[in-house]
């Protein structure tokens, strides 16, 4: 079994990142989300991106790859709340593990590595039955929040996690 790093994203990452973060969306989406809107998903824009953030310096340090063997397999981010009536100040704004990784370990190693033990929030989409159980291994629960997102041109349901000490 290879051992999974982690350290902290640079901007050379950004094509492998972006390739993890669509594909990632393609698998684990699937059925939750249009196909239509999935197949259009851009890894040279969503790269792109990848790159105007992780070259930020007000950005930088908030994201995390795990690398399998060299290869980057996952990532987590996160940072001040965002939106109204926050529950906590810190956010887990993503967490994406390839799906050929799921149950690697290393979802819990971005997670601690994103918020540690600290209490925190997450927005996971409605339905998304994988990535539930696995917050709630890590100790979240809903609340009963929910947000609509617009992605695509598709409204996206949500539902709030949290996690407390």
């Amino acid at each position: 079994m290879s051992e999974i790093e982690i350290r902290r994203a640079v901007p050379q990452d950004a094509d492998r990142l972006s390739e993890v973060h669509i594909r990632t969306w393609q698998l684990a989406y699937a059925g939750l989300i249009p196909q239509a809107v999935l197949d259009r998903l851009d890894i040279v824009a969503r790269a792109a991106r990848w790159r105007t953030t992780l070259e930020n310096p007000k950005a930088q340090g908030r994201t995390w790859v795990a690398l399998e063997d060299g290869d980057l397999i996952g990532f987590s981010s996160s940072g001040p709340a965002r939106g109204d009536d926050p529950p906590w100040p810190l956010e887990l704004w993503a967490l994406y593990v390839h799906p050929r990784r799921h149950g690697s370990g290393a979802g819990k190693l971005l997670a601690d590595a994103a918020i540690g033990e600290l209490p925190a929030f997450l927005w996971v989409l409605d339905g998304n039955a994988r990535a539930i159980r696995f917050y709630e291994k890590i100790g979240f629960t809903f609340d009963g929040a929910t947000k609509d997102e617009r992605h695509g041109g598709v409204v996206l349901h949500e539902r709030r996690m949290v996690r407390g000490i």
